[in-house]
């Protein structure tokens, strides 16, 4: 039988012994550095990251080409033809699928009303916008009766005078396929008795499918941007998504690759023209 003494002694022995080792094992955990992960695991990490980085770099990218509208309707499957019977564009015209059920919807019940909608504009993209504007630019195309390029020699004073009722490539909402033309795209016709009577429907209707009068009379709420406009109505559940993007993305470097751009920077138009619509369509 083991004796008490015996037990004393070997307890001795093993207290000495980590005495003296248990400061040697502490200076070696102190010095060994903190492995959280194998080299390989910090690799994989690395590459995930760069992959993240490079899938989010390329989504910007691609909503960028489409806010500034560098893309072909036709070759989109969220786009959709107007129909034949809507459409006085005299081509074939697209828009995004969801805007074009609400138009189709409104127009079958402003028939009932005895109140014609058709389409006249629909989405337009960057090269379809800068040939209107070129043209203005250039004089090919009257601007109330005047050749722009011999009435306005000024560069700025040209830009300004066409940004009254047409947006410059890569800033108009035609872009988006939710912006439409009612029955034309002329102050005269809404002048008009028959035009008053659209107008007046569209007030009072459009709200209910989702349409908004985008740009209404300037003034104390809207002191900047574009002329009013009865004719263009904003189709707002994806409008107003398109123009936070805008407003997020896009800023003045964008803009850019058609006549005039050069004087884009006194203008600060994503500001004072894009932004600027009617109070009730934000």
């Amino acid at each position: 039988m083991i004796k008490i003494g015996q037990y004393v002694s070997v307890f001795l022995v093993i207290k000495n012994i980590l005495k003296k080792i248990l400061p040697v094992l502490a200076l070696v955990l102190l010095l060994l550095p903190v492995v959280t992960s194998s080299p390989l695991d910090s690799e994989q990490k690395r590459a995930n990251e760069i992959l993240l980085k490079q899938e989010q770099t390329k989504k910007v990218a691609e909503e960028k080409i489409y806010l500034t509208g560098k893309f072909d309707p036709a070759g989109r499957e969220d786009f959709a033809p107007i129909p034949e019977e809507f459409n006085i564009g005299g081509h074939i015209m697209y828009l995004r699928k969801e805007t074009l059920d609400a138009f189709l919807k409104m127009a079958e019940t402003a028939e009932k009303d005895g109140v014609d909608l058709s389409i006249a504009s629909a989405t337009r993209n960057f090269d379809y916008q800068k040939g209107i504007w070129n043209q203005k630019w250039s004089g090919e195309t009257l601007v109330e009766g005047n050749d722009l390029s011999k009435s306005i020699p000024d560069g700025l004073e040209r830009f300004k005078k066409i940004l009254e009722y047409s947006a410059a490539p890569g800033t108009s909402r035609h872009h988006w396929g939710t912006d439409i033309d009612i029955n034309g795209a002329a102050p005269e016709y809404f002048a008009t008795e028959k035009g008053q009577k659209v107008h007046e429907w569209l007030v009072k209707n459009a709200p209910s499918f989702g349409f908004c009068q985008t740009y209404n009379l300037k003034g104390s709420a809207r002191g900047t941007g574009y002329n009013e406009e009865k004719w263009h109505w904003s189709y707002l559940p994806l409008a107003r998504i398109y123009m936070a993007e805008y407003k997020k993305l896009i800023t003045n470097e964008d803009i850019k690759g058609f006549s005039g751009d050069e004087y884009l920077a006194g203008l600060d138009i994503i500001n004072n023209y894009v932004l600027s619509i009617n109070p009730d369509c934000i």
